[in-house]
Parts: C-alpha cells; sequence; structure tokens
C-alpha cells in the first residue's frame, strides 16, 4: 500500500512513518516544505518526501497527521489533490487545564468536519497510539478504527494493524470518532498521573 502522511514532519507523523517504512509500506512523507519532507523522509526510511499536495498524488490512503489545530486548514488547503483519495484522521482535539485534560468542545469530531471539506471518504483512527510510544515499534494494545466508507475502513484498518501488538478493530460508523477522539485525553491523563504509556487492549470479542 502507498501512504502518504500528511505531517510527516512532525512527531506522531515521523514515527508512524518510520514504523509504516519498517513494516514494508511504501511511505511518502508530506510536508509544508518539501526540503524537510525530504529530509525526514531519508532519516525515516520512508520512500520519498515531498510537498503535501504531491505527496498524496498517487496514494492508496493518506493520513491526515497534522496537530489539531492545523487539521481542518490542511484537509481544505489539499481538497482538490486529494479528489477521491481516502483519508485516515488522527487527530484529537484537547483542552489542557489544570484540573487535567478535556476532549473539545465541539459537537462534531475533527474527522466528521474534515469529511464536510472533503470529496473523498474520511475514516478515524489511531488516537490509542502516541508519538513517543510507536517510535519504539508497535504499540502494546489494539487500535481502533471507525468510518462510514468500508473500503476505506479497510484499507485503514489494514494500516492499523501494522501499528500495535494487538488487534485493530472496526469501532463503527465515523460518528464513533467522537468518543475515539475523547479517548485521547482520558489516555494522556492517565499517563499524566501514572508516568506511564498507556495503551487499551479489548476483552472478550472472538
Amino acid at each position: 500500500m502507498r501512504v502518504a502522511v500528511v505531517g510527516g514532519t512532525g512527531d506522531f507523523g515521523l514515527a508512524l512513518a518510520r514504523l509504516l517504512a519498517a513494516a514494508g509500506e511504501e511511505v511518502v512523507v508530506g510536508s509544508r516544505d518539501p526540503e524537510r519532507a525530504r529530509e525526514k523522509a531519508a532519516e525515516c526510511g520512508a520512500a520519498s518526501g515531498a510537498a503535501n499536495a504531491v505527496a498524496v498524488d498517487g496514494a492508496d490512503l493518506v493520513v491526515l497527521a497534522t496537530n489539531a489545530e492545523a487539521a481542518l486548514d490542511t484537509a481544505a488547503t489539499l481538497a482538490t489533490a486529494l479528489g477521491e483519495t481516502p483519508v485516515l484522521c488522527v487527530a484529537s482535539e484537547l483542552r489542557f487545564t489544570k484540573g487535567g485534560v478535556f476532549p473539545g468542545v465541539e459537537q462534531l469530531s475533527i474527522a466528521e468536519r474534515t469529511q464536510a471539506l472533503l470529496q473523498g471518504p474520511v475514516v478515524a483512527g489511531l488516537h490509542s497510539l502516541a508519538a513517543s510510544t510507536i517510535s519504539r515499534g508497535p504499540a502494546d494494545g489494539d487500535a481502533f478504527v471507525c468510518g462510514d466508507d468500508q473500503e476505506a475502513k479497510r484499507l485503514a484498518l489494514e494500516l492499523a494493524a501494522k501499528t500495535v501488538t494487538g488487534r485493530a478493530l472496526d469501532a463503527g460508523p465515523l460518528a464513533s470518532a467522537r468518543a475515539l477522539e475523547g479517548l485521547t485525553a482520558v489516555i494522556v491523563n492517565l499517563n499524566r498521573r501514572y508516568k506511564g504509556h498507556a495503551g487499551v487492549r479489548v476483552t472478550g470479542l472472538p
């Protein structure tokens, strides 16, 4: 599978690109700065690096791995270049306060708002994973993917399976991204409280 990682020079995007490249995927690192994209691609073993709009060309799946604040603007900018290409949105909108980390205040998830901007299908997933964890290899636990388009979800689940030691699980329709994005806040709070690297594993499934 040819995977373009938009925002591939950030912490999560770079860690994901390295992990997928090591798993044998053809990875293209995308960035607003093409020179930096090429530099980081060479560093992580990706096939190539390019400006975001070039990186997504010919991809089977595009991972939108920018930070939450940039995700919607980046998606809107790339709408024409993406066309019908499936997009996996991994962003979570968080509010950091003295009392802890909370989900964002918007009713719709970032993934749902991204879908409203794009022609092709958007799926959401990998919210239980952190850059610091997958930078060392597949994370302990399961990965979750949700979406409304079955083929896009199949591709995302195939990718997600390379990121964890457990299973890649279908978490339902795209609306489930509201819960998955909120899960990130729970994991961050756990990591802060217990000084760890929390993951999630589901039991009781066949």
